[in-house]
């Protein structure tokens, strides 16, 4: 359930007041604008910290054409890069610097439980069905984490395919499901890292197309075997539990996306 309409507008509108009332407002730890994570303080380059690397999640999404965002809690130009992007795209004074209107509108896109709007754990929990994220290579708090961090790109490919949705077929599955499915040994979809897509209003190759720009190190699309009826993204890159490399692996060959 979201938060009540009126204290995100009440928030909002205490987030907007110029001068000493946003050195007030964001300065007030007590003050939580949402039930999931309320940042206390500007953040720009230098900054670190948790509240650095809660950014970091939400903006991941916005990494740039072939580019990720580290989880690290540093803010870097990377992340500086991202939350420029993520301004321009929400129609927000891209200054990449985090402050009350790019918190206003982080409030307004996320849930209580964290995912943010368009996506949820319903949705990535366990592609055969099952409830839950039991039962893979790493612990259901870490492969819960990593599927936040799964949603939050899909938030920002959905925003940069014209806010159409999109649709997902598979994303954490267990050791068992993936068995039962036939994935890779050492699946992506085990670390909460990948998503299996389709979109009633957007083309598969819009979605491989556009998702190089959103964090994503694998894709894997139209062309290449067995994803001729839907497109695979992953964050592998950022993988370090795997057994695989940290590059980059894209192959859509009737859409023009390889490496």
């Amino acid at each position: 359930m979201r938060v009540n309409t009126l204290k995100r507008v009440a928030v909002a509108f205490a987030l907007a007041l110029p001068g000493a009332a946003i050195a007030t407002v964001v300065a007030a730890p007590a003050a939580h604008a949402d039930g999931c994570y309320t940042w206390t303080r500007n953040l720009y380059q230098g900054r670190s910290g948790n509240d650095v690397r809660q950014l970091q999640i939400r903006v991941a999404g916005w990494a740039g054409y072939r580019d990720i965002v580290e989880n690290d809690g540093q803010y870097g130009p990377k992340t500086a890069a991202a939350v420029k992007r993520f301004q321009q795209a929400y129609g927000l004074r891209a200054d990449g610097i985090a402050g009350p209107q790019t918190y206003a509108k982080l409030y307004q896109l996320q849930d209580n439980d964290c995912t943010p709007a368009h996506f949820s754990h319903s949705e990535l929990d366990n592609g055969c069905g099952g409830s839950g994220y039991s039962g893979g290579p790493l612990s259901a708090a870490q492969t819960r984490q990593n599927a936040l961090r799964t949603m939050w790109k899909l938030e920002a490919l959905r925003k940069s395919l014209g806010d159409k949705p999109l649709d997902v077929s598979s994303g954490f599955r267990s050791r068992a499901c993936n068995n039962q499915v036939g994935g890779a040994s050492d699946s992506q979809h085990l670390y909460g890292n990948a998503a299996d897509v389709t979109a009633r209003s957007s083309s598969l190759c819009q979605i491989a197309r556009g998702a190089r720009n959103n964090g994503f190190s694998g894709i894997y699309g139209p062309g290449y075997p067995d994803h001729d009826d839907h497109v695979h993204v992953d964050s592998r890159r950022e993988n370090n539990s795997d057994q695989s490399s940290n590059t980059t692996s894209w192959s859509a060959p009737d859409c023009g996306v390889g490496n």
